[in-house]
């Protein structure tokens, strides 16, 4: 990604290129596994608070993304809204189909 002019509503951060988990990633953790199948679009962040490679991060999409910097206006459509430490998952629960998971960066 390039960027030629920096917009001075944003806050001092980066923007990191992150793999959203699938149910098959999921299901194996905390052991770090493959998704079923790639991702078709990468996913890119905004990142403020440091998240460094392999960490699981909480991400907000859409509007939501913006809502740190609100009043302004900026053109944000990810937003890493936390780092997490730990998750819980129960595999049965996916059945090995797609799931909304956190995003690893």
């Amino acid at each position: 990604m390039t960027l030629n002019r920096k917009r001075l509503e944003l806050k001092p951060g980066r923007f990191v290129i992150a793999e959203v988990l699938d149910g098959s990633a999921l299901g194996a953790w905390p052991a770090f596994a493959r998704r079923a199948k790639p991702m078709s679009e990468s996913l890119v962040v905004f990142d403020e608070l440091g998240a460094g490679v392999g960490q699981l991060i909480a991400v907000s999409e859409g509007r939501e993304a913006t809502m740190p910097f609100y009043p302004d206006h900026v053109p944000l459509d990810a937003y890493c809204a936390a780092i997490l430490d730990d998750i819980h998952v129960d595999a049965a629960l996916f059945d090995g189909g797609p799931a909304a998971a956190p995003p690893r960066v």
